[in-house]
């Protein structure tokens, strides 16, 4: 009998949900940066090995919502918390022991999937912290999601708490969602990478046309940012900075699609993007019944 089912990866900003998500596709889905709050959006990985399926969700951090955009990320990790089958609640292990996850994500009452602790980054750990964090947190795993240690101990109790049933997809795809999806992911990736402060958290990017079939691949694309000040800056002088960001988005779409890409990238204002539920909605984040009302 094959096994299949939902595996929801949440915790607090930056506990390396999308690291692990990566690690364990076996290539780059989810766009990773040191900046805290780089998942938005649920970034969807397929692992499926012999008669096992895990269809993998990387979820926005864990946070108290501030504005609409936060509320959507909010909504977007409640969300998979109740799809899942099973649940890894990963947290910083250099944080010490994490409060419980009904506690982290702000629960009336426990989810209904099981849920595994994981504590990650133990390679940052020396030999007596990392004792003194198993010897009280008896049931969880300690991994490097960079490194890749133990997270072989971490599948094998996934794969013996995921339920029996059918694969859910072929066993040869890696993801549900589209291309365009992780192209603007990418390009939103390289402008954190590039640029400092507050501008990235401004930084929403759009597919406006995506043409296949023909040599390169035409993809043109919109950064979209909320003040005029924001937009100098990531055009740069003499547009020097825009250069430098669609080189290096284009190269790692090339990769990622396996062919030669011809990226025309454009800069404009959206004001105030991060609080209107309109602009949210045209960006394609998910926006729940209580952020219309």
């Amino acid at each position: 009998m094959t096994k299949a089912g939902i595996v929801t990866v949440a915790g607090a900003p930056n506990a390396g949900k999308s690291t692990l998500l990566n690690r364990i596709i076996g290539q780059k889905l989810a766009i990773t940066s040191q900046k805290p709050q780089s998942t938005r959006d649920r970034v969807v990985g397929i692992h499926t090995t012999g008669d096992m399926q895990m269809i993998i969700f990387d979820t926005p951090g864990l946070l108290e919502p501030k504005y609409a955009l936060q509320e959507s990320m909010r909504s977007t990790s409640l969300r998979a918390l109740s799809d899942a089958d099973v649940i890894v609640y990963l947290a910083d292990a250099t944080n010490g022991s994490p409060v419980p996850l009904i506690e982290a994500a702000g629960l009336e009452h426990a989810p209904r999937a099981p849920i595994i602790t994981v504590l990650n980054k133990s390679d940052q750990l020396n030999p007596n912290r990392r004792a003194e964090l198993e010897a009280a947190n008896p049931d969880a795993v300690l991994v490097s999601a960079m490194t890749g240690d133990s997270v072989d101990t971490l599948m094998t109790k996934l794969e013996a708490a995921l339920p029996e049933g059918p694969f859910l997809y072929p066993d040869d795809d890696v993801s549900t969602q589209s291309v365009r999806f992780f192209v603007s992911e990418m390009i939103r990736e390289t402008v954190l990478e590039q640029l400092h402060d507050e501008v990235p958290y401004s930084v929403a990017v759009g597919i406006e046309e995506f043409r296949e079939g023909r040599s390169p691949l035409y993809i043109r694309a919109v950064i979209y940012v909320e003040r005029d000040s924001q937009k100098r800056i990531v055009i740069g002088s003499g547009g020097a900075r825009i250069r430098e960001v669609g080189q290096a988005s284009r190269k790692k779409i090339e990769a990622f699609v396996g062919e030669t890409v011809y990226l025309d990238l454009w800069v404009k204002v959206a004001p105030n993007w991060r609080r209107s539920t309109s602009a949210l909605e045209r960006f394609g984040y998910h926006i729940g019944k209580d952020q219309r009302a």
